[in-house]
């Protein structure tokens, strides 16, 4: 991609400076978040599918921005979006971001992402635990060497953030610099399941893992604390629930000296510059437990604001990994759907006829990855050729899958010449038994005979256009129900007659439905307007005028529904 004007050249060394790990937690208009790290670098950012960031609004640019890493920075591109890039509010060309930034894309109410270092946070707390300046003798020995083991701890935990590739060995170290901090013995880091809490990391002091089973407290007593009490926990010789009765609620009986729990809570970019932490107890993901059977825990100073943190950094990374297992997830599913719509494209007709008696252009666009709309037109014999327009009820994957049974068994079981009512009959049986009602289509079913007459079934379609060469236009309107919805539902079969150089324009109501940015509608009276100005046009460019006069009105708006057209000619 060719860099936008407002760019200025970077020297080849500057450009070659990487930055420390960071990502961008993106909001959709939905609300719903995903977590995007920027690695690789550069990191394009659009509408258009070639983008590794989509951002799916038709106020985004198809290339709309992207972020490059300059002398050891990250740096914001607009790309020469139509409606601009801003940061914390202010429109930017080019902007190196810092931690919190806000990243807004065209406007306020679409996409939102918001720009962090991975670990910014730990280098705060290093920066805290050796800022005082003490003498090394006495008490105020013993404290630089506790603070000098605390920040061993926290820088190893650092470097594991930016290192690892693995949940589990962050989350051992989370475990052992809060032991660390403490002073605790035995730490266990329990992660909500359900109405329990299984382990997902048990260690002591000395580095080593502990069995599951090392864990005596009673798991429901720490569920039960969680319950009642969300912030940090610690006790010492107190009981850990309500029901002190029992000896196993005692943390004397257990031999133990005291106990702490933090809760592990679910972290959310909030839309400003901050990060807000939920506390609800729905949003409680596990806790971190430590206890000790010779000395109490270390709370002392800014111990509690440390584990705190500690706790804070371990939901992050739940948080980042639940992120991610989504956005693969995310992927996959759009990989499904893309193979989906490409079964879905190649089950339409490959080649219409552009030549001989009768002609077509014809068109599907899916409004999503896949759609309910479908065409098709098949040569029954030399003398006559059938014709389908449906839309299923609905969007997306079911659907499609109907629409795909439907046009098999029109086109296998359903009319031949002379039958057209019982075919649609049959099919209206067919989905009936297959759907009980929840799924209904409109269909438009037609036969062209070579002497121009045509015969019809329209199951509530909407009503096609018969175009006269002298551009007046005659609609076919509804004979029946759609087909699924009532049992025993009965279909007349109408007809009309063709000319030679008259066409039948049939199509979706996705085409009359469709919107602009503003929530207009392209409307009925717009398209007979357009079609009749074109009735003395070929099939081919009366399907074209259409189908421009859609993308003129559009401009781009997302859709919400599927746009079909179909255009017969008859040559005679």
């Amino acid at each position: 991609m060719e860099p936008s004007p407002t760019e200025s050249p970077v020297p080849a060394a500057a450009a070659l400076a990487v930055p420390g790990p960071a990502s961008l937690t993106v909001t959709d208009p939905s609300g719903h978040r995903i977590r995007v790290a920027l690695d690789p670098l550069p990191l394009h950012i659009g509408r258009h599918a070639d983008n590794r960031l989509i951002l799916r609004d038709s106020r985004v640019s198809r290339t709309h921005a992207r972020i490059e890493a300059e002398q050891g920075e990250y740096v914001l591109y607009d790309c020469g979006s139509r409606h601009g890039t801003f940061v914390n509010g202010a429109r930017v060309e080019r902007h190196t971001l810092r931690p919190a930034d806000r990243i807004e894309f065209g406007a306020r109410d679409s996409y939102q992402a918001v720009f962090s270092l991975d670990g910014q946070e730990l280098k705060r707390l290093v920066e805290q635990v050796v800022a005082p300046e003490r003498s090394e003798t006495g008490a105020a020995g013993a404290m630089v060497g506790g603070n000098m083991g605390k920040l061993r701890a926290i820088l190893d935990l650092a470097r594991t953030l930016q290192s690892s590739f693995s949940v589990d060995d962050v989350l051992a170290q989370v475990v052992d610099a809060a032991l660390t901090v403490t002073g605790a013995e035995r730490g266990f880091l329990l992660l909500r399941s359900a109405n329990a809490l299984d382990t997902r990391v048990a260690r002591n002091c000395h580095g080593h893992n502990l069995h599951d089973t090392d864990l005596r407290v009673p798991r429901d007593l720490i569920n039960r604390a969680l319950r009642q009490r969300r912030e940090l926990l610690s006790m010492n010789f107190d009981p850990l629930g309500a029901d002190d009765t029992r000896p196993a609620n005692s943390v004397a009986d257990l031999e133990l000296r005291s106990v702490v729990c933090v809760p592990l809570v679910r972290i959310r970019a909030g839309q400003g510059d901050a990060t807000s932490v939920l506390s609800t107890a729905s949003e409680t993901v596990g806790v971190l437990y430590m206890d000790s059977r010779v000395a109490a825990a270390d709370l002392a100073g800014g111990n509690r604001e440390l584990l705190q943190t500690l706790a804070i950094e371990a939901s992050t990374v739940l948080e980042n990994a639940r992120l991610l297992e989504e956005e693969r997830a995310k992927h996959l599913m759009d990989e499904e759907l893309r193979v989906a719509r490409t079964i879905q494209q190649s089950l339409l007709p490959a080649h219409l006829p552009t030549e001989g008696w009768l002609r077509a252009a014809a068109s599907s666009m899916a409004s999503q990855q896949v759609g309910g709309d479908y065409y098709d037109l098949v040569e029954a014999t030399p003398d006559c050729w059938a014709a389908v327009v449906a839309d299923v009820s609905g969007k997306g994957v079911s659907s499609a899958l109907l629409a795909g049974v439907l046009q098999g068994a029109l086109m296998i079981t359903g009319a031949v010449q002379g039958e057209l009512n019982q075919g649609v009959a049959r099919l209206n049986r067919f989905l009936l038994e297959r759907t009980g009602g929840e799924k209904y289509a409109t269909i438009f079913y037609c036969q062209v005979e070579r002497g121009g007459r045509v015969r019809y079934v329209n199951a509530a379609h909407c009503p096609p256009l018969v175009l006269r060469s002298s551009g007046v236009t005659a609609v076919l309107e509804a004979t029946g129900m759609p087909v699924g919805l009532i049992e025993g539902a009965e279909y007349e079969v109408a007809d009309t007659r063709l000319t030679p150089g008259d066409k039948l324009l049939i199509y979706t109501d996705g085409v009359t439905e469709a919107q602009d940015a503003g929530g207009a509608f392209f409307g009925v009276k717009r398209l007979h307007a357009l079609a009749a100005a074109h009735g003395a046009s070929s099939a081919e460019t009366v399907h074209d005028a259409v189908q421009m006069a859609v993308r003129d009105f559009t401009q781009g708006a997302a859709q919400s529904d599927d746009i079909t057209l179909l255009v017969l000619e008859y040559a005679g």
